[in-house]
């Protein structure tokens, strides 16, 4: 696939990496990059720590102060932000008068950027007051790799560790070059790391766990093949940081499907499941152990479980592996996957296992979405319906198994696209009506896929009934109770409606959409 350029300036395809600036808190694999860079007669510039580093693994290395003749001051603060390290960056080789001006000013270009951020994240995690949260705040790192990452049609920028092995295969391949694609790559990479370290910041200055600087993935493909995409890790929990077990690559939508699974399965204390299928549920089943609920979930609808993904928020063992291994399924994560249970699933080797972290108690995260211009964030809906929210507004009132379906119901509701309505029915999935524009048609496609099990099952709205059809629709199905945040102002209609049909009605005045 041919990358479009995005530049005034045609781009060489091959750059010789001729001069490098490395700078790092992360000093893994940094002796062996250098080493590499060395031996191919590479002039390496360094700063403070990373200097030391090299000195003592006896490479020879140029101090940035030199090049500057500036010392480093005010505790290392300021450093680098001169123009013979930015104009060395953001110098266009094709354009005459600024290679004039690097001339003019004896500054040499730099053609390959090796940076890793402060430890902002880790910082904050050590429970660390706020004058050193703020010193591990980052500011002439940032600033090199934008400078170097604007400028990537002539440099190569490397802010991930995990990227120097692609770095030194490439320039062994070309003799000592790099190809535009790697360097616009790492350059798209880099704008992810910094703006996912600018936003860790924001939350923490607004008071908000900051889960960190991002290591930046690329994926194969976005949601269709004709889309690039990545994936941002920023933090050590939830599926981005997940360990994997074992099968094929992970795809952006494959990624974005077990993000909806786990979430759901989260919000669960008891041992629970959920099978995804373009982040909605098509199946989720509370049971006494995660055979149990994964049986239970996938009785909730099996033909759509068909190619799936399945989360569990309980340790997988071989029971559950072998129940897995009889469905064709995309991926299966869990907080703990035992030996047995890999050895069971390796059998499938292009099903993906991930094992994934659960956020520390009490912890709020930060949710993203893009928008046309600019990007949405908000706190995750982390509000889990509780009984002390149930208030009954119909003559009938709920039975204490009619309470834990709709606790039920309604916690995997929070978790269905909008207008969403599900049916659940001893504490399992039975029917789903998700992402519709209207909520009626919401509750009868909830009812047509539970079909005869609607019979006796209770409902959950994620919003509130406007009139009184959605509520007659589900009457007509056999459901005997419903959860709904109320709110609207066809409420006593609605409430009229359920009680003419029998049915218990109960308003937990918490909205959950999820668009």
């Amino acid at each position: 696939m041919t990358m479009p350029v995005h530049s005034s300036q045609t781009p060489r395809d091959l750059v010789r990496i001729q001069r490098a600036l490395l700078s790092v808190s992360d000093k893994s694999g940094l002796v062996p990059l250098a080493h590499f860079l060395a031996d191919r007669g590479v002039e390496i510039l360094s700063t403070g720590g990373t200097a030391k580093t090299l000195r003592e693994a006896g490479i020879p290395v140029v101090d940035v102060s030199d090049v500057t003749h500036f010392p480093e001051v005010m505790d290392g603060r300021v450093k680098t932000l001169h123009p013979a390290i930015h104009g060395a960056l953001l110098a266009r080789r094709d354009v005459p008068a600024h290679m004039q001006t690097l001339t003019e000013h004896a500054f040499k270009p730099i053609d390959l950027l090796v940076v890793n951020l402060y430890p902002f994240a880790q910082t904050v995690a050590s429970g660390a007051d706020a004058a050193t949260c703020i010193e591990n705040i980052d500011i002439g790192g940032p600033a090199m790799l934008r400078s170097a990452a604007k400028n990537h049609a002539a440099v190569t920028v490397v802010s991930d560790p995990a990227d120097y092995e692609r770095l030194m295969a490439e320039m062994e391949k070309t003799q000592g070059h790099t190809t535009y694609a790697l360097r616009r790559e790492l350059a798209a990479h880099t704008y992810a790391r910094t703006a996912a370290y600018d936003a860790a910041i924001t939350a923490w200055m607004q008071g908000l766990p900051a889960e960190g600087a991002a290591a930046t993935t690329p994926l194969r493909y976005g949601e269709n093949p004709h889309q690039s995409a990545h994936v941002v890790r920023t933090g050590d929990t939830g599926v981005a940081a997940a360990r994997f077990l074992q099968g094929k690559e992970l795809s952006y939508n494959n990624l974005n499907d077990a993000s909806a699974a786990w979430e759901l399965v989260c919000d669960f204390d008891l041992p629970a499941c959920a099978v995804i299928k373009h982040t909605n549920p098509c199946g989720a089943a509370l049971g006494k152990d995660a055979a149990e609920a994964f049986a239970r979930a996938l009785a909730g609808d099996p033909v759509s479980a068909f190619g799936g993904i399945v989360a569990f928020n309980t340790v997988v063992d071989a029971a559950a592996a072998e129940a897995l291994t009889k469905l064709f399924l995309e991926v299966v994560l869990a907080p703990e996957v035992t030996t047995e249970a890999q050895t069971i699933l390796a059998k499938k080797k292009n099903l993906r296992v991930l094992c994934v972290k659960k956020d520390a108690e009490g912890q709020v995260p930060m949710t993203f979405r893009s928008i046309s211009g600019g990007y949405l964030t908000q706190q995750a809906d982390v509000v889990r319906p509780t009984t002390d929210k149930l208030q009954a507004v119909t003559a009938a009132t709920p039975s204490a198994s009619q309470i834990n379906d709709l606790i039920f119901a309604q916690t995997v509701c929070k978790h269905v696209k909008s207008n969403a309505v599900v049916l659940a029915k001893d504490g399992a999935l039975v029917g789903v009506g998700a992402g519709q524009m209207s909520r009626v048609d919401a509750a009868r496609i909830a009812t047509e896929k539970a079909g005869d099990k609607a019979k006796g099952a209770v409902a959950g709205s994620d919003a509130f009934f406007p009139f009184t059809d959605g509520v007659e629709v589900l009457a007509g199905a056999g459901v005997v109770a419903v959860a709904q945040p109320g709110g609207s102002k066809g409420d006593a209609d609605v409430i009229a409606a359920a009680d003419k049909a029998g049915l218990v009605m109960v308003f937990t005045s918490t909205r959950h959409f999820r668009h």
